[in-house]
C-alpha cells in the first residue's frame, strides 16, 4: 500500500484496511485505486449505515487559490457513491461482488469546497434492484456540505 502526507492527514488509522485496500488491492482506479501510483487514493470505511472516507486536498487540486477543482470532487464523488452501492449490492462486504460501473451520476455544487482542511465523504445506499443501487454522497468541509450527489451503479452483467 502506497502513503503519503494525504493519506496520513485523512486517515486516522493507517493499520485499517479500507473497502478498496481489502476487495481492491491491485485497484487502478483514478480516484480509490490502492494500485495507482498518481491517483487520489480514496479510502472507504463502513461507519454503521453509512459509508465514510476523510481526504486531504493538496495544493495541485485547485482550481483557484483555496477551492477545490470541480472534477476532483466529481471523481471524489464518484468514486466513493461506487464504493458505497457496492457495500450495499454486496451486503456489507459479507458477500463481494467483483466491482460496479457508474450508470449515471448527477452533482450539485452549493458551495466552494476548501482545500485548507480534510473533507469528508458520505455515501449510504437509498435503494438496490438486482444489479443496480441508487446512491446518495455528499462532501463536508469544516462541519459543512458543499456538494451533493446522487447516482446509479450497476454490476456488469458478465460478473457473477
Amino acid at each position: 500500500m502506497r502513503t503519503s502526507s494525504t493519506d496520513e492527514a485523512a486517515s486516522p488509522s493507517l493499520s485499517i484496511e479500507s473497502i478498496q485496500e481489502t476487495y481492491w488491492p491491485d485497484g487502478i482506479c483514478f480516484g480509490c485505486g490502492p494500485a495507482n501510483d498518481k491517483g487520489l487514493h480514496l479510502r472507504s470505511f463502513s461507519e454503521g449505515e453509512v459509508l465514510v472516507a476523510r481526504w486531504q486536498p493538496e495544493e495541485h487540486h485547485q482550481a483557484f487559490p483555496n477551492i477545490l477543482n470541480g472534477g476532483i470532487i466529481g471523481t471524489l464523488l464518484d468514486c466513493h457513491s461506487a464504493a458505497t452501492g457496492w457495500w450495499g449490492l454486496s451486503d456489507g462486504g459479507q458477500n463481494p461482488i467483483p466491482n460496479l460501473v457508474t450508470a449515471e451520476y448527477t452533482i450539485k455544487l452549493l458551495r466552494p469546497t476548501p482545500v485548507d482542511g480534510a473533507l469528508t465523504i458520505v455515501g449510504q445506499p437509498l435503494e438496490t434492484a438486482g444489479r443496480r443501487v441508487r446512491v446518495a454522497a455528499h462532501i463536508e468541509a469544516a462541519g459543512e456540505t458543499t456538494a451533493r450527489c446522487e447516482g446509479t451503479f450497476v454490476r456488469p452483467r458478465d460478473q457473477s
